[in-house]
């Protein structure tokens, strides 16, 4: 069932890494002891404090850098700069290339790992408040997943230290405080994270210069060019979304191409904002790659959604074109990810769902070179159903959303706390079912369906919403932590209207680590649970509904 070798199997069961249970985390269980009891009608809690994590000196890293998360100004737009959080990198020990900075950006130095390296990383936290970092998309284990009970002080230091085992694709890394995650990702604490590995190196794809990050992100400026984060209700609920639309940190950005074709690394940065992403002429979008890596074959589609968390690779072709040519990528029109009663409650931002450039494409190098689209771009692990351990009971991720709540299975998030069936063994594969469990579309308040690993009553899930409070359905891109897993299918039912404008633009054929249910959709997963036990969150990427509470934990025991 799982793709590890027999060398790295033995590193992993030597290591202290390896197959860490909540039990053996250091000091985890002294630092419950006397821990505040959850409210469970808040997303307030008490989180652990654990010893930072130091280096192990068994572990023999192939590459060290430091990392270091401190406040900085920086230019962004024109008159004063604006005051952000930064991670910067060192490079300690490793190839030259293992760092890459984004020129004049906020946003963290490209990180750059090869399949099979030994990674340590010295997280320091120069802020003044507690932050931690998580590796999002990578297979880690437990303490080294960035979970928000490894949170650092100001002036400590974290150790990560792991293997790197996941096959080539662009990951992130972004802090992952509870409570404040939003506010600290939307400040800036977050980079891209690219893994390659020989079978990508076999495609030679578009590289060096030939390779283009378009991080996506939507800020709001004040008068005086400081970031306006705001805490109002409204904007917890629908997600704080901006004035202006940034590609890796740069306003009206603008990128200049030979007429050739390149590779473009698309990562949605934004706290809550939802893309539709389509090129101004008509040219087709051509995905040979989504969160997890590498697609088999390329698919092409006239746009392709793309929600808080998720990443896009993408082949785009400019030859032919004449010199001095230009082509602009879109967010097109759409409907249906906000509530009724959340549209136009931003005042003075870009709606979500409207039409707005993204970034301009200008031909200024005409070339003869030609470089040909491979039809066949890798292979990896299927799984069926029937190889999942719940073929006929898939585990239940229930949505539901009411006023100053948002909960995941009838619950707000509260640590070291799983419900019956949120246990699972480890080396399982699960099927999970995603869903809205308030009204038409999901769960019936009264169905009373048992799940067979526990007690939970799906009818309990959407508490507190009444039958008139449908209108706060909205779209919620889910990440669950760990492997990465595979889309088995979408079912909707209702009102197809507002959903025949993004329904085609789903990538549901790569491995994935956020996918975006939208109101009245059903969607089935395949997720491996394998080689780590210990404590793994699933929770909504947007955000502000993270920080509200709307963030589980699955006990892989």
């Amino acid at each position: 069932m799982t793709t590890f070798n027999e060398s790295r199997r033995r590193f992993l069961g030597q290591s202290s890494l390896g197959l860490l249970g909540l039990t053996a985390v250091p000091n985890l269980a002294r630092a419950m002891e006397g821990m505040g009891m959850h409210n469970r009608h808040t997303d307030e809690m008490t989180m652990p404090k654990i010893t930072p994590n130091k280096a192990s000196p068994n572990f023999h890293a192939d590459v060290e850098l430091d990392l270091f998360c401190k406040p900085n100004a920086i230019q962004i737009l024109d008159g004063s700069k604006t005051n952000m959080l930064q991670y910067t990198a060192r490079l300690i020990k490793g190839p030259k290339e293992t760092l890459t900075s984004l020129p004049n950006s906020y946003l963290g130095d490209i990180i750059r790992f090869q399949k099979g390296q030994k990674v340590r990383i010295n997280l320091h936290n120069g802020l003044s408040q507690p932050s931690v970092t998580h590796w999002h998309g990578l297979h880690v284990p437990q303490v080294m997943d960035g979970h928000p009970m490894y949170f650092i002080d100001p002036g400590e230091t974290l150790v990560y230290e792991f293997e790197v085992v996941n096959r080539a694709g662009m990951n992130i890394y972004h802090t992952h405080q509870h409570g404040v995650t939003g506010k600290q990702v939307y400040f800036g604490l977050a980079g891209a994270l690219i893994v390659n590995d020989d079978e990508e190196a076999a495609l030679d794809l578009p590289s060096g210069e030939f390779e283009i990050p378009l991080v996506i992100q939507d800020k709001q400026f004040d008068s005086d060019n400081q970031l306006v984060y705001s805490s109002m209700m409204h904007s917890k609920m629908t997600g704080f979304t901006g004035d202006k639309i940034l590609v890796n940190g740069r306003p009206n950005a603008h990128f200049d191409v030979s007429s050739r074709a390149y590779r473009l690394r698309v990562m949605n940065g934004s706290t809550s904002r939802i893309y539709k992403l389509a090129w101004d002429d008509g040219m087709p979008v051509t995905v040979i790659g989504v969160d997890g890596g590498l697609l088999e074959q390329p698919e092409v589609k006239s746009y392709v959604m793309l929600a808080p968390g998720e990443r896009l690779d993408i082949w785009a072709d400019f030859s032919g074109r004449n010199e001095g040519s230009e082509l602009t990528l879109k967010s097109l029109a759409f409907a249906g990810v906000l509530p009724k009663m959340g549209m136009g409650m931003n005042k003075g931002v870009i709606p979500v769902g409207s039409e707005y450039p993204i970034c301009r494409i200008r031909v200024t190098k005409k070339v003869s070179e030609t470089h040909k689209l491979p039809m066949q771009l890798s292979k990896f692990k299927r799984y069926e159903i029937s190889d999942t351990a719940n073929p006929n009971n898939p585990l239940p991720i229930g949505i539901s959303e009411a006023p100053m709540s948002m909960l995941l299975n009838g619950a707000p998030y509260s640590f070291n706390n799983p419900l019956p069936f949120e246990r699972v063994k480890v080396g399982s594969i699960q099927q999970i079912e995603i869903f809205h469990a308030h009204g038409a579309g999901g769960m019936k308040m009264d169905e009373g369906a048992k799940h067979e690993s526990g007690e939970m009553k799906r009818g309990g899930m959407g508490r507190g919403m009444g039958g008139g409070m449908m209108d706060l359905s909205m779209a919620h891109p889910i990440h669950l932590h760990g492997q990465q897993f595979q889309t088995v299918s979408r079912s909707f039912s209702g009102d197809s209207t507002a959903y025949d404008t993004v329904r085609e633009g789903f990538i549901d054929s790569g491995l994935k680590d956020v996918v975006l249910v939208m109101p009245m959709e059903r969607v089935k997963i395949i997720k491996p649970f394998q080689d780590f036990k210990g404590l793994f969150l699933y929770h909504c990427h947007n955000l502000e509904h993270e920080d509200m509470g709307m963030m589980r934990e699955f006990s892989v025991e």
